[in-house]
């Protein structure tokens, strides 16, 4: 599997989405961090939703948190296009392949335009997100398989995991699923995590910024500090228990993601 060109890693800021249906945003929070293989990307509306918890939204919160996306998975660059296979989405698939044409301008300025032209996105790369640059992906020690992955690109980091039961690939829209679901079910179907934020380093190291779920936000992902530049070097119980909603024995870490399209890419 080949990696992605040194120019594509780090983190990246959405500054401006334009579609051919009249959309235009400038306001939401849209973040992208790409290793050698993994990619990572948040987009949460503005003004994000600001319950306590997932638990304590009201129905009218619920539903603008179907609003948000993000995904993680395997990225492939050929020439000037660049795909992004989904393998952990926060939305139901959309049946199409998620491919954009790209081009620099300068080392920090990407422009990304769809295959069939419907949409334009300019990014900026994130300062401080160059240098150390890897990334774990993780699989539930417990059934039913879940995934998740925890990437750093520089003093950054982002970490997804899936939600603990699937969503309906043939259920429509991500908020009709939730309008037909029984409250209990609701919550599991809004239970993906993407939590984006920094080491720092210091005093408040791993502490997250933007995240998927409600009162994420000012919480450390990891519990312990550690050298992030050696991922092996992770004590496995700060691993095993990683995020807000971990599996009941825990994540593991494992060589490649548990998906076809991984063995197709790899042969």
């Amino acid at each position: 599997m080949n990696s992605v060109p040194e120019t594509y890693l780090g983190v990246w800021r959405r500054r401006l989405l334009t579609t051919t249906d009249g959309c235009r945003d400038e306001t939401s929070d849209v973040y992208w961090l790409q290793t050698a293989h993994l990619h990572a990307d948040v987009r949460i509306p503005h003004p994000p939703t600001t319950a306590a918890s997932l638990a304590t939204c009201t129905h009218a919160q619920q539903l603008a948190l179907c609003e948000q996306a993000g995904f993680a998975g395997l990225t492939m660059v050929d020439g000037d296009t660049c795909q992004w296979h989904r393998l952990i989405d926060y939305q139901p698939p959309s049946g199409s392949p998620d491919i954009g044409r790209m081009r620099f301008e300068g080392p920090d300025r990407l422009l990304e335009d769809g295959l069939d032209g419907r949409y334009h996105e300019v990014w900026q790369r994130v300062p401080e997100s160059s240098g150390t640059n890897w990334g774990l992906w993780l699989r539930s020690a417990d059934e039913p398989k879940r995934q998740a992955c925890l990437l750093v690109a520089g003093d950054y980091f982002m970490f997804v995991a899936d939600r603990p039961a699937p969503l309906d690939p043939e259920g429509g829209q991500l908020r009709d699923q939730l309008a037909r679901a029984a409250p209990a079910k609701r919550l599991e179907l809004l239970a993906c995590e993407i939590s984006f934020g920094r080491q720092r380093n210091g005093a408040t190291p791993w502490m997250i910024s933007h995240s998927t779920l409600p009162g994420r936000v000012g919480d450390n992902l990891l519990p312990s500090y550690w050298n992030f530049s050696q991922p092996a070097g992770i004590p496995e119980g700060d691993l095993a228990r990683i995020g807000q909603f971990p599996p009941t024995l825990g994540w593991v870490s494992v060589a490649n993601p548990i998906s076809a399209l991984v063995q197709e890419v790899i042969a």
